[in-house]
Order: structure tokens, then sequence, then C-alpha cells
């Protein structure tokens, strides 16, 4: 049974016209480089950018998110974040902090939030308007500024839906090569959260608490070599 959810890797690429498929969406920030054709990385927005910037909750380790623009492009999960300062260890002059009646500059902050997110499919909708997931790395290159937002439970829900309605999970060993260094907790945080949506049921939901066990067996195994 457990075979039902690693086979089907899946290449994706879905149409123009299918887009705003994970609406209600939070606006997370934009892709900025990739490190490889399924690895991006995403400058969140801060104040300066949108009057209602995205919240910690919205984009914490393991988090689902859509890469849309006048199109879907493709689905993702954030794997790693990074702290930017332009300042740090920056030796040249610096403003005093204490404000000045006559001379005040603009002083921009430069400091950023970065995620690594790794691609996962992409949603595409079915004859009838319903909404599924395509599971594998996705044919296509997602552009610089590419807007990125934080995929609800509904939108999470219907990406592990294939087409005929059944549950799938079909990038277990995927997220293992492309999670990063914590590949092996992406995994588990994501299986345990599918588990515990209760999205699966029946022999479904026990094939993903056997995923679970055997993934978390190895880690500790490993960690003791």
């Amino acid at each position: 049974m457990v075979a039902i959810f690693l086979s089907g890797m899946v290449s994706s690429s879905v149409s123009a016209e299918q887009s705003d498929i994970t609406s209600p969406r939070c606006l997370l920030g934009k892709v900025v480089k990739s490190n490889s054709h399924c690895d991006y990385v995403v400058q969140l927005d801060t104040q300066n950018d949108v009057d209602s910037p995205p919240q910690t909750e919205d984009y914490g380790f393991g988090q689902f998110v859509a890469f849309e623009s006048s199109r879907h492009w493709a689905v993702g999960i954030v794997y790693d974040s990074q702290l930017f300062n332009a300042s740090f260890l920056n030796s040249g002059p610096r403003l005093t902090s204490a404000p000045d009646p006559i001379f005040t500059p603009d002083l921009i902050q430069d400091t950023c939030v970065l995620l690594n997110v790794a691609l996962v499919g992409s949603l595409q909708v079915g004859e009838k308007g319903t909404t599924y997931g395509l599971h594998g790395i996705p044919r296509v290159v997602i552009p610089a500024n590419t807007a990125v937002y934080r995929m609800d439970i509904t939108a999470v829900h219907s990406f592990h839906r294939s087409a005929d309605g059944s549950p799938q999970f079909a990038y277990y060993s995927h997220l293992l090569r492309s999670g990063g260094t914590f590949a092996a907790q992406l995994t588990q945080q994501v299986l345990s959260e599918l588990i515990a949506t209760e999205l699966f049921s029946g022999a479904e939901q026990r094939a993903l608490q056997v995923l679970r066990k055997e993934l978390s067996w190895k880690s500790t195994m490993g960690a003791m070599r």
C-alpha cells in the first residue's frame, strides 16, 4: 500500500488560464533567484513594500506555498530560511541613530528574510472545475519577481488529491533529495501534518504512519552511527 504514495512522480505543467486556484491567499513575497530547477529563493515582503506584510506564522518551516502571477506556476515547500542584513560587519561610516531636526536623510533599513523553497509539483483544474495536484518536478521555469502565496489547508488538501479524487503523496523521495540539510525532518513534519488533518483514511492513513515511523527510525539510526 505504501507504493500507492511513492509511485507516479509526474512532471507537471499548467495552462495560463489556471490561476487564482489557491484563493483566499496570503502574499508572502517574490522570487529573487534560484539555486536549481526545483530550488527557489523567495524574498519576503516587508512593511516598506506592502501595507500588510506576512506574519511570522505564515512562512514557517514546512509551509506549502504557491507560485502565481497571471498563471499558476508551481507548488513548493519552505525548507530553510536566511536573515540578510547588509550592514552586518560593515566597517564604513555610519549615521547616528539620534534624530536631528536639521539633517534627516531617508535611511532605508536594508534587511530582509529569504526563504528557500523546494518545488514538489503543481495544481491543476479538472474538467468539472475541481482542483487536484500533480506531484513531481515541474517542467516550467519560474520567472524572477513571480509572486509567492501561502497555501491554506483547503489548497493543501487539493494538492494531495489526484485527478480521480484519490489521496496521493508521490513526492516523498523527491522531497528527501531536495529538502536540504533538514530534508528528513521536513518530510517527517509534512507526514505528521497530513496525518493530523485526517485527509487520508483507512489504508492510506496507515501507509502514511508507516512512512513516518520508517523515516524516524532511519534518522535515529543514522545519528547513532
